[in-house]
Formats: structure tokens, C-alpha cells, sequence
């Protein structure tokens, strides 16, 4: 068993709203399955136009009611070196991905696996996560539910991928 950590990367548009949920509940999944120091978990924006900022205070409601709390997470935009330092960029909606795709074909990086958050969560049918931000607080609730079912079924996949 390789003792390198497994890194993960969450990818939003400011990373103010859905990838520092998904990076929240993620995180809570690996220690309640006592997994967390066989990964790295961050998350990021296709847009640096919330960098440094903590994650929407709607978000950060949301997530503490469920006994998550995001208030050290800061925004930060994707960087070329994130493509070599996470196997896995998890994008929340298939436009971030393309951005990925883009970022990724530059840079020809063979190490990092791009995929939607909802291809682990097909029950959803759907491979985008709304976006809450311009919508009421109810909204950020159905996004963490369906960031929470997405965190899981990737999860399972990682399990079955590395054998932990």
C-alpha cells in the first residue's frame, strides 16, 4: 500500500459555495471512515474573484447545521500546479469541467483525473450542482444534499480505486 496521500481537488466558480461544501462534507466522510490521513483535500475556483474570502456565510449556515464547519476555508483559483499535486479535480458542473479540460490540454498533464462530482451520485441524474449563490437559503440546503450524495458515491469510488 502506498503510503503517498490520495489528493483531491473541488472545483466551483469562486470557490465560495459548492466546492467548499463538497470539501467540507468530503472531509467529514474520510474521518467518520477513518480515512483522512490517506488524503489531501482542498478545493478552488475556476475564477479568482473571491480569493481570500471564507466561504458565502449562507453556506457556512448550511454546513455548521449539519455539524460542518467551513469557517477556516478561504477562496483560491485554480493553479497550474493543482493538476500535478491532485490525482482527482472534481468539478461541480460540466462548464467547470471544460475549463478544466482547457487548463488540462495546456498543460498535457497525464497525473490528474478530471471528472463531474455527480457521475459518482447517477441517482441524481443530473452532472451539474446548481449554484445557491443568487438564490435563497432553502437552496444551499438542496446543495448540500446533493453535494453530500456526490461526497459519497466518490468516496466509494476511491475505496474500490486505491482498495482502502
Amino acid at each position: 500500500m502506498s503510503s503517498e496521500r490520495i489528493g483531491v481537488l473541488f472545483v466551483c466558480t469562486g470557490n465560495i459555495c459548492r466546492s467548499p461544501t463538497a470539501q467540507g462534507v468530503f472531509e467529514a466522510l474520510l474521518r467518520e471512515h477513518q480515512l483522512w490521513q490517506r488524503f489531501r483535500v482542498d478545493s478552488a475556483g475556476v475564477s479568482g474573484s473571491h480569493a481570500g474570502q471564507a466561504p458565502d456565510p449562507r453556506t457556512q449556515q448550511v454546513a455548521k447545521a449539519r455539524g460542518i464547519d467551513l469557517s477556516k476555508q478561504r477562496a483560491r483559483k485554480v493553479k497550474a500546479d493543482d493538476f500535478q499535486q491532485f490525482q482527482y479535480l472534481i468539478a461541480m458542473d460540466e462548464g467547470h469541467l471544460q475549463v478544466l479540460r482547457r487548463q488540462h490540454a495546456e498543460l498535457e498533464s497525464p497525473t490528474s483525473r478530471l471528472h463531474c462530482l455527480l457521475e459518482f451520485a447517477p441517482q441524481l441524474q443530473s452532472l451539474d450542482v446548481p449554484d445557491p449563490y443568487y438564490g435563497p437559503l432553502n437552496g444551499f440546503q438542496r446543495v448540500f444534499d446533493i453535494v453530500d450524495a456526490g461526497c459519497r458515491g466518490l468516496l466509494i469510488h476511491l475505496r474500490q480505486q486505491h482498495l482502502l
